[in-house]
């Protein structure tokens, strides 16, 4: 059974399968993420009941059991928070016990489940995450500029290098999305001078800048997963606050965002209620990651 120690219990993900969320915590002595055995029950049964889950995956570990499967063997317990917030022992997998107990569960979600589960760290954003986890712990972080340009360039140059080919540089062409057209690239520099010079000292100023941030759209890709960060560090530096992400809903973002150039009520609304002043929670930081790459997700 792998040890860890409280700092390493407290290096969790949350990946997206579907819209569940399956938890994961990270191992340091062994370089390797465990995987919430429950959540992932959960994915393969399309179960919502917590208590059916558990009781489930008790009778499926005890019939593995007696069949001396690789899924037990490879199973270990770790603290990890529960539904209801606190932290208790719990059944986790490895990328191996995964894939076993994918194999119990014959179907096309199953099979579905374990390709996702084996190729989403291997795509570009599966890459770009991995980035954005270990930003919390570089010294790279302290060194971007906090409400400019540049500093956005900084953040999407360090999470989309070396993926992107235009990681970091301000886009020459237009884009929409959606029927909505961004700002159009022959007066983007302009128009990003413009948002750099906006107040960033109250909650609603730094809200505004965010929406014309995300109006102008600098990239070519990664505008929202880069925007993001920028908008916490600009709330950590003025008003001593971040945004707890995992307590806004991809929906209500969603539309948030597609209001926001006409009214950012909702926006804000949304992100007020999630501020916090666990600025320097590494939990809280990659919980911000999970949920930012969730929401682009399609």
């Amino acid at each position: 059974m792998s040890q860890m120690t409280n700092r390493d219990q407290q290096k969790i993900s949350i990946r997206f399968f579907d819209d569940r969320e399956v938890r994961a915590l990270w191992d340091e002595q062994n370089a390797k993420w465990w995987f919430s055995a429950l959540d992932i029950i959960a994915v393969l049964t399309d179960q919502d009941d917590y208590t059916k889950t558990r009781n489930y995956w008790k009778y499926l570990k005890a019939k593995l059991k007696k069949e001396n499967s690789e899924v037990v063997s490879a199973t270990t317990q770790l603290k990890i928070s529960a539904p209801d917030g606190k932290k208790r022992l719990s059944d986790m997998l490895d990328y191996e016990g995964i894939v076993a107990l994918g194999k119990e569960f014959p179907g096309k979600k199953a099979n579905r489940f374990i390709e996702w589960f084996t190729y989403s760290d291997e795509s570009i954003d599966g890459k770009s995450k991995t980035k954005a986890y270990a930003l919390f712990e570089s010294s790279f972080i302290n060194s971007i500029e906090v409400g400019t340009t540049r500093g956005l360039q900084q953040i999407h140059a360090y999470l989309f290098g070396g993926l992107y080919d235009f990681a970091g540089q301000i886009r020459q062409k237009n884009i929409s999305k959606g029927g909505f057209q961004f700002a159009a690239s022959t007066f983007l520099d302009s128009t990003l001078k413009k948002i750099e010079a906006m107040p960033e000292t109250t909650f609603d100023e730094i809200v505004e800048k965010y929406v014309e941030m995300n109006i102008a759209h600098p990239f070519m890709e990664g505008n929202g997963r880069s925007a993001r960060i920028w908008l916490d560090l600009i709330f950590k530096k003025r008003l001593k606050k971040c945004v707890d992400w995992s307590k806004i809903g991809k929906t209500d973002y969603m539309k948030a965002m597609t209001q926001s150039p006409v009214d950012s009520s909702f926006l804000k609304e949304l992100i007020k209620i999630a501020l916090t002043t666990e600025i320097n929670s590494r939990e809280m930081f990659m919980k911000g990651i999970d949920y930012s790459y969730y929401y682009e997700k399609v």
